[in-house]
């Protein structure tokens, strides 16, 4: 495995138990896990459509809410 042999792994894995800590190696595990996840599911999903409404309709939309408000009251 890239001429890394058994030693070498648990040396390096003693350094990073050094440098993070052993209570923030499963945060970080999780974490890569996640931001994978997620991933996969972005390439796999379609491209979301934007609905958001553009200026114009939204004061055309909060006018009509003033208007039935007056009307209510």
């Amino acid at each position: 495995m890239f001429g890394l042999g058994m030693q070498e792994l648990v040396i390096i894995l003693i350094i990073i138990i050094i440098l993070f800590g052993a209570t923030r190696l499963p945060q970080i595990g999780s974490g890569i896990g996640q931001a994978i996840r997620n991933f996969k599911k972005g390439v796999k999903e379609q491209d979301e459509i934007d609905v958001t409404p553009d200026k114009e309709k939204s004061k055309e939309t909060k006018k009509e809410e003033i208007d039935k408000e007056k009307e209510g009251a």
